[in-house]
């Protein structure tokens, strides 16, 4: 179930910092990198803006010359693979991402590089943005993601949805929000302002409507 959310900016400032949401990826990949989900420009004080949380991701592949694949819905528990379009098909025009099988009782998702040749970008995507990417996967290596519940908020400065999230970026305190049963709520803002009375932003749900058993 999709989750509507709506940010709120209550912050002390006249300004408009740039709120950066992601996700992080729980499972022991450290090759893995995060990325800017979603960000919000020029939301000014006391102003807002809505956004869906999905609950469908998708996988892809890509390579280092900007190509893509079609996308596949992915669900936790499920093992992808990188294969040659035709047996013995080895050439980069001839992949394919398959769903191998569902793995019970697991929550991750897997994309293995199954090409006899040839590394691959490993791509997961919810509401259609690029949400973790793993570069350069190597023939008979995999990527693995899993993702909690839950989004990552702060301010952040420079930054472009879809790029590799690096601490030299967030420019804040990286608050977790955790949706897990809510179907929606506000994300209020507060804090900033100017002086000796400034302060940290601070980002918090508010309104929270959950979900209702069926």
């Amino acid at each position: 179930m999709s989750i509507q959310l709506r940010f709120i900016n209550r912050s002390e400032d006249n300004g408009t910092p740039d709120i950066l949401l992601f996700v992080k990826n729980t499972a022991p990949d450290l090759d893995a990198l995060a990325v800017a989900w979603k960000v919000i420009r020029y939301c000014g004080r006391n102003c807002y803006h809505p956004f869906v949380y999905p609950s469908e991701m998708e996988a892809g592949i890509g390579d280092e010359f900007g190509n893509h694949s079609p996308r596949l819905t992915a669900h936790g528990g499920e093992r992808f693979a990188v294969q040659p379009r035709i047996a013995g098909q080895s050439g980069r025009q001839g992949r394919i991402l398959r769903l191998l099988c569902r793995a019970p009782g697991r929550t991750d998702i897997e994309l293995k590089n199954d090409l006899p040749r040839g590394a691959v970008d490993a791509n997961v995507y919810l509401g259609g943005r690029l949400l973790a990417t793993k570069k350069n996967v190597a023939p008979q290596q995999k990527a693995v993601f899993a993702f909690n519940p839950a989004l990552l908020i702060c301010t952040a400065a420079q930054i472009e949805e879809g790029d590799s999230i690096s601490s030299a970026i967030v420019s804040g305190t990286t608050t977790e929000l955790f949706l897990a049963g809510i179907a929606s709520a506000d994300i209020v803002m507060t804090g900033g302002g100017t002086g000796d009375g400034a302060t940290d932003y601070q980002f918090n749900l508010e309104n929270i409507r959950p979900v209702q058993p069926a």
